[in-house]
């Protein structure tokens, strides 16, 4: 097995990844270990933009409510705050790396063309046309790749945080990774003096996913099997409107498309979500999700509409050209003919618990993005407060290493000699093992749960990691085969989190426990490895 030393490992390339490496060069030489190839990251599918008080009749304060009022009692305010006071300055970081966004109209009371999203009660969405995440991940790579200080392995995935005890603290700290490559599957070893996952969210968990395939939650798997503190899996934020189109690649509907007036309406025509919360289609992303799938099980339909067909056409391709233009492959024009959506796995609000430096319970683990649980998304994200979290913490992990990082790279021992009686696994099974972990957690840990459902769900996936673990262990390591062990990973804790809240609260709702009661304070499902809720 090769091995490689540097001063930081960073595992993932997104605007969390990314950020956070542009600003550890600074200090320190930055390996860069990443699944993609250009534009496959969360991050390059975001259409929305940044949540930022960045319009003068807008306040830190209001964005602070907006967001506690979304996360229903689970965010922790002195976080929420932190970040919010900060995100003004991310903007204008993006904006330093060459990130151009949309200018307001000539005359306009401020700088930026902000949108409206559901739970906003101001627009305060800073973007750059409906392809936001790609105009930020084209900036910050070019830059990244240009540095002479960053180093990028494309193709390689982790299988493995190498975790020994300091021998000055005497406490476990991580200091590296296993990674493999999927051109040549060759093991590597990167020993660091930190790491950093910024690997993303989960969304392939789920048989219908706005994410790219690479979503499978690495980054939660390998620190549960390291033995950091994971928090609040069953918060899986839905997107309410996913483009309805079977045997397609994944494409959402970006929600700036209600706040323009995009109207949701049924298989009758009729407008339905007045009759779910006082703000219609600008609801929280809980509220239209559940109302969109309550609409097609009354009617049995496999889909709603949005409706733009009332908004001025120079204003839809002026404001959504990306949108217009993807539907247009499709045969829709969306002028004139109403979109088919249907609700897909989207944002996962839980994680790695960490602090505002992005800090984990384990020594010199640090996470950001999505695969980080700081508590600023609670039990339900605001829109396009991702972004902005990923970059305040990167930017805040990156300062607090400057001052902390182990004067060495650690040594770590030598392997035992690997099997050469091994063979590949069979991708006929990993891929059937795969669909059906993915078509479990859609029909029984999906918008709407119960106690029955859940349990089921338990016991098959149970049963699925016994198959997958005899593929495991009669081959050789293999990228497909990392990746299903991380889904069924992720999917167990995703289930065994949703069993162990006794109430419906954000986006976990089960017919057989009660609604938290409005304003009340929630407390965190935290698990860790220690107490064996998936099989080593």
């Amino acid at each position: 097995m090769d091995t490689k030393k540097t001063d930081i490992l960073v595992i993932g390339t997104g605007i969390a990844g990314l950020s956070f490496a542009l600003r550890a060069a600074d200090f320190a030489d930055v390996v860069m270990a990443t699944k993609k190839e250009q534009s496959a990251s969360n991050t390059n599918f975001a259409q929305g933009g940044i949540a930022s008080v960045l319009a003068p009749a807008d306040s830190f304060d209001q964005h602070v409510e907006d967001t506690v009022t979304a996360g229903a009692g689970l965010c922790r305010p002195d976080v929420v705050r932190e970040i919010v006071h900060e995100g003004p300055q991310a903007v204008r970081d993006l904006m330093e790396w060459g990130v151009a966004f949309s200018r307001g109209q000539s005359g306009s009371l401020h700088e930026f063309d902000l949108s409206l999203e559901g739970g906003h009660s101001t627009p305060r969405v800073v973007h750059a046309g409906d392809f936001t995440g790609r105009e930020i991940e084209a900036a910050l790579l070019s830059r990244a790749v240009a540095h002479p200080r960053i180093e990028i392995l494309e193709h390689h995935v982790a299988t493995r945080l190498l975790c020994a005890k300091d021998p000055v603290t005497h406490q476990t700290r991580c200091v590296g990774a296993d990674v493999l490559s999927r051109r040549d599957k060759r093991q590597r070893r990167i020993i660091a003096r930190a790491v950093l996952l910024a690997t993303g969210g989960a969304g392939c968990v789920y048989q219908h996913t706005t994410n790219p395939s690479i979503a499978t939650g690495d980054g939660l798997a390998l620190a549960y099997h390291a033995g950091a503190r994971i928090a609040n899996l069953e918060f899986m934020q839905f997107h309410p409107t996913k483009l309805y189109r079977p045997g397609i690649p994944p494409f959402l509907i970006s929600e700036t498309v209600r706040g323009e007036g995009g109207i949701l309406r049924n298989g009758e025509g009729l407008a339905f979500m007045k009759a779910y919360h006082p703000q219609a289609d600008l609801a929280p992303r809980d509220v239209v999700a559940r109302a969109i799938d309550e609409e097609m099980k009354k009617s049995g339909a496999s889909h709603v509409y949005l409706d733009t067909t009332h908004i001025d056409r120079s204003r839809l391709l002026t404001r959504f050209p990306n949108i217009h233009a993807r539907l247009m492959e499709h045969g829709i024009e969306m002028s004139r003919d109403l979109i088919p959506v249907v609700p897909a796995a989207h944002y996962l609000c839980g994680g790695v618990l960490c602090d505002l430096d992005g800090r984990s319970s384990i020594s010199g683990l640090f996470v950001s993005g999505e695969v980080a649980c700081t508590g600023m998304h609670g039990a339900n994200r605001l829109a396009s407060n991702s972004l902005l979290e990923a970059v305040v913490i990167s930017r805040r992990a990156a300062r607090f290493m400057r001052s902390d990082l182990p004067e060495h790279v650690s040594e770590w021992p030598p392997e035992p000699a690997a099997k050469t009686d091994s063979a590949r696994p069979s991708a006929v099974l990993v891929s059937h093992i795969r669909r059906d972990v993915t078509q479990i957690m859609w029909d029984y840990v999906g918008i709407v749960r119960s106690d029955r459902r859940l349990d089921w769900a338990r016991r098959n996936l149970d049963r699925l990691r016994a198959d997958a673990a005899m593929l495991i262990e009669g081959g050789d390591l293999d990228y497909d085969l990392v990746e299903l062990d991380n889904i069924l990973t992720n999917a167990t804790l995703m289930v065994v989190c949703a069993r162990r809240r006794r109430e419906s609260r954000g986006l976990h709702h089960s017919v057989d426990c009660p609604e938290a009661p409005v304003g009340s304070q929630g407390e965190d499902t935290v698990i860790t490895k220690t107490e064996s809720y998936v099989a080593a």
